[in-house]
């Protein structure tokens, strides 16, 4: 190994290390450009309709969403906050509820086993305490991270404000003959990562919105916390659509019937069908495409390593660095990687020239 070598070795190690370190700081510093991207949309598209310049169109914009999440609140706050208390209400009668539904289903009964009624007697509740008490300390932690998302929306509004003069010092920070491919990459992401957030973010209102009328039609309780929960989770991927249907479920079989828990699922296996294969191809046709399981698993690793915050960025970071890792990785390394072939290689090229030749004997010869 050369010294040159060995040096580039050490220094990714250190930028490692200091990186870890760092990682609320660039944590935050992320959450700061996705939302700035999120900002960037309205604003470029805005600016394309009227002759304004960046800052009167970047204050339109944030006192647009400012007064329209004053109406949403105004509108919606009170009922949701109603339902709230009611579920919280429901949720220790849920041992008494499956009882009696028990009791109207003897063969459910009989085939259970006394597994539910073990599941949900007072020394299962007792084992759930400590449960609880970690869950009231991820709210804590989420409550003390009021600090974080203010310097993220300061950040963010810094940076929608003057995009370009950020996008030149990253520039500037790379080598000369790489600065045009990195220009042209800084676009590839932004444009990848804004497409994805109007998709993602139509498809949760189109989520929100039909789950919302759907569970009214069927006279479900708690149509709008449901359907909340239901959009919410159609940033997770693969598991977040089938989660959000077990409260709407549940609801509907200890308030109503079972014959409504059915209609609930058939509801919500149809919504999911269409925005699976019909909305989501349609929003996210010109961007990126994830994987669920690489999308999957970044949410497993970065909600361990950072808690919510990474949890929430999981999405973002993964869009970002698929285009990186295309454009970079595949395009620039991998496709220009030609190196001499090895004597074995050779040797397997040229058997392989050769039984591909036609054979030109004829059958006189």
């Amino acid at each position: 190994m050369s010294g040159r070598t060995l040096l580039g070795c050490i220094a990714l190690v250190v930028l490692g290390l200091l990186a870890w370190e760092l990682r609320w700081v660039l944590l935050v510093l992320f959450g700061a450009v996705v939302l700035a991207v999120a900002l960037d949309v309205p604003i470029t598209l805005l600016r394309r309709v009227l002759p304004l310049g960046r800052p009167a169109a970047l204050l339109l914009v944030t006192g647009s969403l400012l007064v329209l999440s004053w109406l949403l609140t105004a509108l919606l706050l009170p009922e949701l906050l109603e339902q709230i208390e009611v579920l919280s209400h429901l949720i220790p009668q849920v041992p008494e509820r499956l009882n009696a539904l028990l009791v109207r289903l003897p063969k459910l009964r009989e085939l259970g086993g006394g597994l539910i009624e073990g599941l949900f007697d007072g020394s299962s509740w007792a084992q759930l305490k400590p449960f609880g008490s970690q869950l009231l300390d991820v709210a804590g932690g989420a409550a003390n991270s009021t600090i974080q998302v203010l310097l993220i929306a300061l950040l963010a509004v810094l940076l929608a404000l003057d995009p370009r003069s950020h996008q030149k010092l990253v520039v500037a920070a790379t080598p000369r003959f790489y600065r045009p491919r990195i220009q042209m990459l800084l676009g590839e992401c932004r444009e990848a990562l804004g497409g994805w957030l109007a998709g993602m973010t139509l498809s949760a209102t189109v989520v929100f919105l039909t789950t919302w009328a759907g569970l009214a039609l069927l006279r479900v309780p708690l149509a709008l916390l449901s359907a909340l929960v239901c959009a919410l989770l159609t940033f997770v991927p693969t598991v977040g659509p089938t989660a959000g249907t077990l409260l709407p479920m549940a609801v509907a079989l200890l308030l109503v019937s079972p014959a409504k828990m059915v209609q609930v699922v058939i509801l919500r296996m149809v919504l999911q069908i269409l925005e699976a294969f019909v909305l989501t191809p349609l929003l996210l046709s010109r961007t990126v495409n994830l994987l669920p399981t690489v999308a999957l698993m970044a949410q497993l690793c970065l909600g361990a390593l950072l808690g919510l915050p990474g949890l929430l960025l999981a999405l973002p970071l993964v869009v970002v660095l698929q285009v990186i890792c295309e454009e970079v990785l595949v395009r620039d390394v991998m496709d220009r990687w030609n190196p001499p072939l090895p004597q074995w290689g050779s040797h397997a090229v040229a058997m392989a020239s050769e039984a591909a030749k036609p054979d030109r004997c004829s059958d006189g010869e």
